[in-house]
């Protein structure tokens, strides 16, 4: 916060010798329309109870006669208010984002106290600017991200404090509002990053949904410019404008915390927005715009109003008593941090037509983008950005590599450095496609976030989660969040060569010392017009000198749960239907009865986006791992390396093991599978 000046204290002494401030401070209000009207209204309940005198408005386009008491003086512009006299006590801006620098610096220099809507300012030079004089003229500057306020805050924090909900995971902000045309063209500045060269940064984050924002960084300790390690960026846009209206904002501060806004003024409906803090025994979310705190444990749920402080009041206190203010210009360092990335960034990418749906005529009518909510709750659970997820109208992250077939790739290469701690980051393909171009594979869904695509995962390396997610432990007899997650990462460059990718990886601790060494291997080669194959090998050794344990929730006691090894995620199927052939050769259909069971092969096929596939996953011969097969929860198969006991690794004797996939287009049937198999 601002450094209290000797002239503050002085506003504010009250003391033997010393009489009390008998008059009101006097205010002006600069912008009377739009937010204005707000002020306006609640300018007259406060002069009505004797707190405040309005003695001057200025607006290029002022009230109505007969709407303002006779003694409130009416000005076209700030300069000529405060060319008429005595500057006033307090000066509210409620006026376009690109004049609230300059008209906050000429306020200061007058000597008044300033109350500034949001954002403060439109960019980081101009907060540097006017943080440096409102410092040097001892003068107070509140900025109005009225959320601040809530008597909720202070709650929750205690409520964290106390360890209710655990330890944190994370933060989350979802604004989700509907935004017609008309609203983008009920001004100059509205939708523009910038006008006639002057820097505005309309924009949801920034603007409409800036109190989500604002309220999410509070609640995740970053205040001052100080607090913020990284903004990361990923606008897009639905309506015709230079803005972002749907866009992910990814906050890591410099206490460890990650904050992610997932907002869009493109939603189906208009919901009430709010801040939540995942903690690894419940979560708490905080409805702002409603001072309403629900916080979810195994306990349940319970619901929770709070009063709200008004800022402007709060100001008037400072002023007199030396209150602190609850939104200083300071502390609104970390929220221009992330304007100016949002300034700074390329502009935001139009999203296809063929993924929006208009609704409403003329200024009436605003856009829908499909599927938005599903994908902001991913974001949100998996803290990742719509690129990240490969939401089909977000742009492209390029991987790193990509398997190629008769000129189309067919599978691409994710080094997993973008995926969340708690998550446990390692590499993995996606997406894989049929040679039709059907994909195939999924990753971070909503369901289970850690879930990534094709790769190796286990949850127990001694004791350390390389699965992601919760662990399963046998002390606990079920899932618990512990801070135990590791993360896989290349040494090295790969050796690739035709059909082939050998790269060597390091299976790390959360402390960052590498536990196991892995070298992998695959391979890729087209084997029919409408089919071709992926073969994985790979094998695992201690790093040191001492033996690893390789486990699962299954050796951890939990009943046909012995996931871990390879896994491969697939996408939403309809019509899934899986089978394999059982020892005396009978064929072995669903879920119930292909789960759990050693089988040379294992056959999945369905509709995947209205397209038919078949997946036949071949275990390597002689091997002796069950198949972990989800049809109904969720859509996964896997070959379970410790299905019900761990398996060691010794030194100089790897853990080996091998599986091949056939991804074809349409569905075969067993014969083609056996033809297929046979030709292996």
């Amino acid at each position: 916060m601002i450094q209290q000046s000797a002239k503050q204290a002085a506003r504010h002494t009250v003391g033997p010798g010393a009489s009390a401030p008998t008059a009101p401070p006097r205010i002006a209000l600069v912008g009377v329309h739009g937010f204005g009207e707000r002020h306006r209204a609640n300018l007259t309940g406060l002069q009505a109870a004797g707190v405040v005198e309005l003695v001057a408005v200025a607006d290029p386009y002022p009230p109505q006669d007969g709407t303002l008491p006779g003694s409130v003086a009416v000005f076209n512009t700030l300069d000529q208010l405060l060319a008429a006299g005595a500057a006033p006590d307090v000066v509210i801006l409620a006026t376009p984002i690109q004049t609230h620098a300059p008209l906050a610096l000429a306020a200061l220099t007058a000597g008044s106290d300033i109350y500034v809507e949001k954002p403060p300012v439109a960019s980081m030079a101009q907060f540097q600017d006017l943080l440096a004089a409102a410092d040097a003229s001892g003068q107070l500057v509140q900025v109005g991200f009225q959320s601040l306020g809530s008597h909720a805050l202070p709650a929750i924090r205690r409520a964290i404090d106390s360890g209710g909900i655990g330890d944190v995971l994370g933060l989350s902000a979802q604004g989700r509002w509907v935004r017609t045309r008309g609203y983008f063209t009920r001004s100059r500045w509205a939708g523009k990053r910038s006008l006639d060269g002057t820097d505005v940064v309309d924009g949801v984050a920034t603007n409409a949904l800036a109190h989500a924002v604002a309220t999410g960084l509070h609640m995740a300790g970053a205040h001052t410019t100080a607090d913020v390690a990284s903004v990361e960026t990923d606008l897009y846009r639905a309506h015709t404008t230079q803005s972002d209206d749907t866009s992910v904002i990814r906050v890591r501060t410099t206490a460890g915390r990650t904050l992610l806004c997932a907002l869009t003024l493109c939603a189906p409906e208009q919901q009430n927005p709010s801040v939540t803090v995942h903690g690894t025994l419940g979560d708490i979310t905080f409805f702002y715009t409603e001072d309403e705190v629900v916080t979810t444990t195994r306990d349940g749920e319970r619901r929770e109003t709070f009063g709200r402080t008004d800022l402007l009041e709060n100001l008037l206190a400072a002023r007199q008593t030396g209150t602190p203010l609850l939104c200083s210009l300071a502390d609104t360092g970390a929220f221009t941090s992330v304007l100016e990335a949002i300034r700074t960034s390329p502009e935001p990418q139009e999203i296809g037509a063929d993924h929006v749906t208009w609704e409403g005529d003329g200024d009436d009518a605003h856009p829908v983008v499909h599927n938005l909510p599903e994908v902001m709750d991913r974001a949100a659970k998996a803290q990742a950005t719509f690129a990240e997820l490969g939401v089909p109208w977000a742009r492209s992250l390029p991987a790193s590599r990509s398997f190629v077939l008769d000129g189309h790739p067919v599978a691409a290469f994710q080094d997993g450095s973008r995926i969340r701690s708690v998550s446990s980051p390692r590499p993995y393909l996606h997406p894989v496609r049929t040679l039709a171009g059907t994909v195939v594979t999924d990753h971070q869904p909503l369901d289970h976030v850690w879930h990534l695509g094709v790769g190796v995962a286990l949850q127990d390396v001694d004791g350390v989660n390389f699965w992601g997610g919760r662990t399963y432990t046998r002390a606990a007899g079920e899932y618990v969040w512990r801070p135990d997650h590791g993360s896989i990462v290349r040494l090295g460059e790969p050796l690739e060569r035709d059909g082939s990718l050998a790269e060597k990886l390091s299976w790390n601790g959360p402390d960052g010392a590498p536990i196991l060494t892995e070298q992998r291997i695959w391979t890729w080669a087209a084997v029919a017009p409408s089919v071709w194959r992926l073969t994985l090998d790979f094998a695992l050794s201690p790093a040191g000198r001492h033996p690893v344990s390789l486990g699962s929730p299954g050796s951890n006691g939990r009943a046909q749960g012995g996931y871990g090894g390879f896994f491969w995620r697939l996408p939403e199927c309809s019509g899934a239907t899986v089978w394999a052939p059982d020892a005396a050769g009978n064929t072995l259909t669903g879920e119930s009865a292909v789960h759990g069971t050693v089988t040379p092969w294992l056959a999945w096929s369905g509709a995947f986006a209205g397209s038919a596939a078949t997946l036949v996953f071949v275990a390597a011969e002689g091997s002796h791992d069950p198949w972990f097969v989800r049809v109904d929860g969720y859509p996964g198969v896997g070959q379970s390396l410790a299905w019900d006991a761990p398996v060691i690794a010794e030194p100089g004797t790897p853990v080996r093991r091998s599986v091949t996939v056939f991804i074809a287009d349409g569905f075969l049937g067993t014969d083609d599978i056996e033809t297929l198999i046979s030709k292996l």
